[in-house]
């Protein structure tokens, strides 16, 4: 069983997204882009024993984040919730209502990784679980940010420089700094921070091209995931909370057989070939921002099953010494 504990005006609302990042990183399987689905029974079985990986301070810990600052705090009711099962865990975080004061700002959360690692597939999960449906922004037409009562979840693949034709004459790929308009990243960033609605251009990952503009009103938590969320200065400073999702390259490589030769067509031959060709650009761009996160989600395969590409083993791992927050552990060793 898991003990998940809320505690009133002391909590604060980014702690409760900490909270639910843990459950959702510790107590079950990070699987892209499909689906999630238990790790083991009992779920303490999710939580990895290798040592933590160097972060940006000298001493990381397995925990959930404990925020005492105050960042948009929260006035609901302490609970505390036993639970032992999945759909315990569900009606335990469906009850979580959280609301921002008048004149208070949101939460801002960035989520980096490379691309084809699940992390819509993720925020949609963490979206789900502050309650109401969750769905894409209601514009009549393509779009990548995702909605809920409490959160919006917005692609910073919206901020590329060129569409897919104009990266084919640059010949560079997404990963490449030159490829991403970082000043007008920045510049929305600050005013959803502000509390300030945006007009913010849309990248159609069907089609390849850059959309006409859609406007997001800042809901109470707003995450913003992608490829380069913690590489600019000034946008990594407007963060409350920065997490690295890391994935294998075993676990990554089957991701992407699964979604491009399942679902679009690709040979394997085909996939091997873009992550070589990617390689270079990941290693120099976005692997180097883990060292900025706050917390890290390491994704590695099973060892429960040889050849089970369904579960996962996730390690969570989060620093210490971040100001505002002191790590409290989630799970007792099990």
């Amino acid at each position: 069983p898991a003990l998940l504990c809320l505690t009133p005006p002391l909590g604060t609302m980014l702690r409760s997204v900490l909270a639910v990042l843990g459950l959702v990183a510790c107590a079950n399987a990070y699987v892209a882009p499909g689906a999630f689905a238990p790790l083991a029974t009992p779920r303490m079985g999710a939580v990895s024993r290798r040592p933590a990986m160097a972060l940006r301070t000298s001493s990381a810990v397995s925990s959930v984040a404990t925020l005492r600052a105050p960042i948009a705090k929260s006035d609901f009711v302490g609970t505390t919730f036993r639970v032992s099962t999945e759909a315990e865990l569900d009606q335990a975080l469906n009850t979580v209502k959280m609301a921002l004061k008048d004149g208070q700002k949101p939460v801002i959360i960035g989520l980096a990784a490379d691309s084809g690692c699940g992390k819509s597939t993720f925020m949609r999960r963490v979206t789900a679980c502050f309650g109401g449906e969750v769905k894409l922004n209601d514009i009549g037409r393509e779009t990548n940010t995702l909605i809920s009562d409490m959160t919006t979840v917005i692609c910073l693949d919206d901020y590329h420089s060129n569409d897919r034709a104009g990266r084919k004459v640059s010949g560079l790929t997404a990963l490449n700094p030159k490829e991403n308009n970082f000043d007008l990243m920045y510049e929305q960033v600050k005013a959803i921070k502000e509390g300030k609605p945006i007009s913010k251009p849309i990248y159609n990952h069907v089609n390849g091209t850059l959309d006409e503009n859609e406007e997001i009103q800042p809901t109470p938590i707003v995450i913003f995931e992608g490829l380069h969320p913690f590489y600019d200065d000034r946008v990594n400073d407007l963060m409350d909370f920065r997490i690295y999702v890391d994935i294998t390259p075993e676990v990554k490589f089957n991701w992407k057989v699964q979604r491009d030769v399942e679902e679009r067509g690709w040979t394997v031959d085909a996939v091997k070939e873009q992550i070589e060709q990617r390689k270079p650009d990941f290693d120099a761009y976005i692997d180097p921002q883990k060292k900025k996160a706050d917390a890290i989600i390491e994704v590695l395969p099973t060892e429960l099953e040889k050849d089970n590409k369904k579960q996962l083993k996730v390690n969570y791992v989060q620093v210490k010494g971040v100001e505002n927050f002191e790590p409290s552990t989630l799970f007792d060793a099990g």
